[in-house]
């Protein structure tokens, strides 16, 4: 599947890009080009071009597609790890484990009896035949997007991209790290 072409241009040269001359005050940046802008830009489009067409052809919304595929793949987790894993708060795990158990493809397993029970999240096997049915699909989609870049652009991406999740991780540590990572709404 092709992806489309930005809307906006491609900056050929440094002076085009305004991270190239980059102050600690980021006193050049405008909204536009805030990092978190341009990720939510791109990871809303990417899940608009890319993972909604096979989540809604698997009948699932994007964060049951994730929760899915990450039980799938692990065969069986503790919900705190699947919270974790997923990047999404417990509420929406949660009720996105309710509709995945009513449909039969998850089950859910309490864990004690105090109101701190552990949930243990594993998959079913219709579950685990959808999830076998959908995943080459939503491969080639990837594979497709990360195609559209040359290969050195995917490996600095990749390696960009783990580098900031190790800085925002590293940032949420430490309480005390100024311009630390984003508010919860994504923006500065």
């Amino acid at each position: 599947m092709p992806i489309p072409p930005s809307p906006l241009p491609v900056p050929s040269t440094p002076a085009g890009n305004p991270w190239t001359h980059l102050d600690e005050a980021g006193s050049s940046l405008t909204v536009d080009a805030f990092l978190t802008t341009l990720m939510s830009q791109v990871g809303n489009a990417l899940r608009r071009t890319i993972t909604v067409p096979y989540a809604d052809t698997a009948g699932l919304t994007v964060s049951e597609w994730r929760l899915l595929a990450l039980v799938a793949h692990a065969g069986e987790l503790p919900f705190s790890a699947l919270v974790v894993q997923s990047t999404s708060d417990k509420a929406l795990v949660s009720r996105a484990l309710r509709l995945l158990e009513e449909r039969g493809l998850v089950a859910l397993l309490a864990q004690g009896s105090t109101p701190r029970k552990k949930i243990l999240c594993s998959i079913t096997p219709a579950g685990r035949q959808l999830h076998d049915e959908v995943m080459p699909v939503a491969r080639q989609h990837q594979a497709a997007a990360l195609l559209a870049l040359t290969q050195e652009e995917r490996e600095v991406m990749y390696r960009a991209l783990l580098k900031l999740r190790g800085y925002c991780q590293d940032s949420q540590a430490d309480p005390a790290t100024e311009g630390g990572p984003a508010t919860a709404d994504g923006e500065a």
